[in-house]
């Protein structure tokens, strides 16, 4: 866009369907690389992306032609189906339906890369949902706790 001046950037949350632990050791860099892949195709610059078993975390930077929810949406589509034809799984991986994202200046960036690059750290004092949940309040997100996350039905 011509004339159009913008430095946006995004803290996004997802996690696997049912917060089933999923993302194993030996195969989660091949799974980063391929999303940091999407998101550099897609023209825009990630930051961080790391996570744990059940969830990720990705910092990126937007620029104003890319809608960060066709981004999102892109990236799950496409590691799915990555997952599914490396057959990293006997049985079937999804993630859940929706994602957080969090707005950042850009005075927050060192601070944010570190919190990501540091998940293991952050998960031995505090789960995913507890993690989640103080996101949504830090940030004023409106939340209904019953939305929060899909879990098996039983």
């Amino acid at each position: 866009m011509a004339n159009t001046y913008s430095q946006l950037y995004a803290h996004v949350i997802f996690a696997v369907k049912n917060r089933e632990a999923l993302i194993r050791e030996e195969f989660k860099e091949e799974l980063y690389k391929y999303i940091s892949g999407i998101v550099n195709h897609k023209g825009q610059k990630l930051f961080a992306i790391n996570g744990m078993p059940d969830h990720i975390h990705i910092l990126l930077s937007l620029s104003p032609d890319c809608p960060l929810s066709e981004l999102v949406r892109e990236i799950k589509k496409s590691s799915n189906g990555f997952i599914k034809e490396k057959g990293l799984f006997k049985f079937p991986f999804a993630w859940q339906a929706g994602y957080g994202a969090f707005s950042i200046g850009a005075s927050q960036i060192s601070k944010v890369v570190n919190y990501i690059e540091n998940q293991e750290r952050h998960h031995t004092k505090k789960s995913f949902e507890d993690e989640y949940r103080s996101f949504l309040e830090n940030y004023q997100v409106d939340f209904k706790d019953e939305y929060l996350f899909e879990f098996f039905k039983k």
